[in-house]
């Protein structure tokens, strides 16, 4: 069998991707093991602990998708509440960028499902059996599934997360650097009234950050280096953990969804394409979490390629996915060294002087509005 285009991986950036590029009037096919359930009765029996900060540019990509969920599980962000581990602060509003919103709260699972509708609406094919080989050469890649069929396509996207298979099968070499650090997630009720404020807290090189969602309720992301500690308790008792080390700022917290982990790496490939192939999302970069800005980078991917190829006579062509690697590398370097740079200055504890310093940098460009603007919005993708 032959398509123009084989998408391995069925998260929000391939599925993303390949409603992108159906769009653009391309053959493009989706390879997902597991589809993920989209029925009414799974999406509202409860929240995500999963979600994710979608930038005002990314809203809007996925807006033209025709795959941005009900508005009655998003939250917009007017407000952002950093502070630092010695009185340094630093906020952000919505009012000061001339925009209704910083960012939008939603869940992984709401987002999923309406880049999965699109998936139907548009019948692109689903694949539902796993990749054990492939191959390419100067005009065609070869895919060889685990029923012995092999597809053939101008272009395979790797959009298979983090441990990606079709990196490894590429042969392109990762540089991972661990942190050493585990995020924690977990959603609660809130007693005060968040007013659509994201806060955060810098504390013992760990991060706490309280995201907001509808209906006094928040996501809790805690960076921790020691997530047993969290994972161990019982919900109420981590509830009590998070309204102290949140400094009460939401009132008592009551838990709402079960807590898990997961480890934090920053992974840098030495390139995001190979011949007749390119990564997207987390198989072309990981990033710490403390700026909300992976899948963003991740849509950032698909939006620059859907842009490049939009005319390509040969969508996999040298040239086009050079182009492509180019194109994404300032972007999503200076985003990873930003976010990987402030862990490590709020991480490290051998200077004395050291938190006098970052927090004072904190508090002098809280008080410089044109730098701060000039940081949110290429936060905000603006």
């Amino acid at each position: 069998m032959t398509h123009e285009i084989l998408i391995i991986g069925g998260g929000l950036v391939g599925v993303a991707a390949a409603v992108a590029l159906k769009k653009q009037g391309r053959d493009v096919a989706l390879i997902e093991i597991r589809p993920p359930q989209t029925d009414p009765d799974f999406l509202n029996q409860d929240w995500d602990a999963r979600i994710y900060a979608i930038s005002p540019a990314n809203r809007a990509l996925l807006q033209s998708l025709d795959a941005w969920p009900s508005e009655s599980r998003i939250q917009g962000v007017s407000r952002m509440d950093v502070r630092g581990d010695n009185g340094g602060q630093i906020e952000f509003s919505a009012a000061e960028t001339n925009t209704p919103f910083l960012t939008y709260i939603a869940e992984n699972r709401w987002l999923l499902a309406a880049l999965w509708q699109q998936i139907r609406a548009l019948d692109i094919p689903v694949i539902q059996e796993a990749a054990v080989a492939l191959q390419t050469d100067i005009q065609t890649a070869s895919l060889t599934l685990q029923n012995g069929e092999t597809l053939n396509a101008r272009l395979i996207i790797g959009a298979d997360g983090a441990n990606s298979w079709v990196r490894k099968q590429s042969g392109i070499q990762v540089n991972e650097t661990p942190y050493g650090q585990h995020g924690v997630v977990a959603n609660f009720h809130t007693e005060k009234d968040h007013n659509g404020t994201a806060f955060q807290w810098f504390e013992d090189g760990e991060i706490l950050a309280c995201l907001p969602l509808p209906d006094h309720k928040i996501s809790m992301v805690w960076s921790t280096f020691t997530p047993e500690k969290l994972t161990s308790l019982s919900p109420e008792a981590l509830a009590a953990e998070v309204t102290r080390k949140s400094k009460n700022v939401l009132g008592n917290l009551q838990p709402l969804s079960p807590a898990f982990a997961f480890n934090l790496i920053l992974r840098r490939p030495e390139s995001t394409s190979a011949q007749r192939i390119i990564l997207m999302g987390d198989a072309a970069h990981t990033i710490h979490p403390l700026a909300g800005q992976g899948v963003n980078l991740g849509f950032g991917d698909v939006a620059a390629f859907a842009d490049l190829s939009r005319d390509a006579a040969d969508i996999g062509a040298y040239q086009l996915l050079r182009q492509y690697t180019l194109s994404r590398l300032a972007p999503v370097r200076t985003m990873q060294t930003g976010c990987d740079g402030l862990f490590r200055l709020f991480n490290e504890k051998k200077l004395p002087a050291l938190p006098l310093i970052r927090n004072t940098g904190l508090n002098l460009v809280n008080a410089a509005p044109w730098m701060k603007n000039r940081l949110i919005r290429h936060a905000m993708g603006l």
